[in-house]
């Protein structure tokens, strides 16, 4: 699964890549359109018709991938929510074909991270224009993520918002969701990092991260890059509601350090928890549990981005992106 420099994705260099399209039906609102708006960006930029694979509740996409990079697919475009994009990225990571996402959904970590919000103009732009970087990602036990996985608070939010809230509201209605948690009893954790011996916290939440922008593109942890080898973990200790407010304004702010937050780093992090905790992957929840573990795997995706330079935050020229892509999506509709 790691990559490594020698390496370069099969598009680089080729101005017509073959593609395909792995969207989840239920976050488009007209398919058809989508498809028609897709298909003609892609052809004015001189690339072939992409081949297009819808989700089930059965696949959320990782099947669908891995039938595209069989297919011969050199770009694949996630069109989704977080769970559409954390299964293409565990279906790419470890291959040359590269992942672009197109974010259709009210809460994608990915897309925040890269500046895309739910812009189809500007996540087509940064396909097209094909800045790539070869990202790491962090691995749990058959699943990637690219942006973070965590156990505790921060998965007990995504757990009490609503869909409904959140195709009204946006990103705004986690904030309503955290309030419903934010005087929980905390969790008694071990946190083991490569094997070392544990440290015991008692902890809101646990977050294992490989960048560090939330939703709203709050910076959780500044230091956290994408292709550094290394996974920032981030234990939230807040046991009051100053204590969450006080955190909350340094994020705003960002000067110095964050109170209630201490940030480790490891290749391999083991959690524990005294009882069963939600737990989340990129965004996107999975099954309960009272541990979680990853692992580093260096340089595994290849990630179309605004700007291909070795910057820590992926979304540099992410808005003159969107405003060239305005212009691609109008003239795909024929604007």
């Amino acid at each position: 699964m790691d990559g490594g420099d020698e390496k370069r994705p099969v598009t680089a260099d080729n101005p017509a890549p073959r593609s395909a399209v792995v969207v989840n039906p239920t976050k488009v609102t007209d398919l058809d359109d989508f498809r028609r708006t897709v298909n003609g960006a892609l052809d004015a930029a001189g690339w072939p018709e992409p081949v297009w694979f819808e989700t089930t509740m059965e696949d959320p996409g990782r099947g669908q991938t891995e039938t595209a990079v069989k297919a011969g697919a050199e770009v694949v475009f996630a069109c989704g929510g977080d769970g559409t994009v954390m299964a293409c990225v565990t279906a790419l990571a470890g291959t040359d074909v590269a992942l672009a996402v197109l974010p259709q959904g009210t809460g994608n970590l990915l897309a925040a991270n890269l500046g895309l919000s739910n812009d189809l103009g500007a996540g087509l732009q940064v396909a097209i224009e094909r800045g790539m970087r070869r990202l790491d990602v962090g691995a749990v036990g058959d699943r990637c993520f690219a942006v973070m996985a965590g156990m505790g608070f921060d998965a007990q939010m995504l757990d009490a918002t609503s869909e409904t809230t959140k195709k009204r509201i946006g990103w705004p209605a986690y904030l309503m969701g955290a309030a419903r948690h934010l005087r929980d009893r905390p969790m008694r954790v071990s946190i083991r990092l490569d094997g070392r011996p544990p440290l015991r916290r008692r902890a809101r939440s646990v977050l294992i991260a490989n960048v560090g922008r939330l939703q709203g593109g709050v910076r959780l942890l500044t230091d956290a890059e994408p292709d550094d080898g290394w996974l920032d973990v981030a234990v939230l200790t807040p046991r009051t509601l100053g204590h969450w407010l006080a955190m909350a304004w340094a994020l705003v702010r960002r000067r110095g350090s964050v109170p209630r937050m201490e940030v480790l780093r490891a290749r391999r992090v083991e959690i524990t928890s005294n009882r069963a905790q939600p737990r989340q992957l990129d965004g996107d929840l999975v099954e309960p549990g009272r541990s979680l573990k990853a692992e580093i795997r260096p340089e595994s995706l290849w990630l179309c981005v605004p700007r291909p330079e070795r910057d820590p935050d992926l979304s540099v020229d992410a808005d003159a992106a969107a405003e060239r892509g305005e212009r691609l999506v109008e003239q795909a509709r024929g604007e």
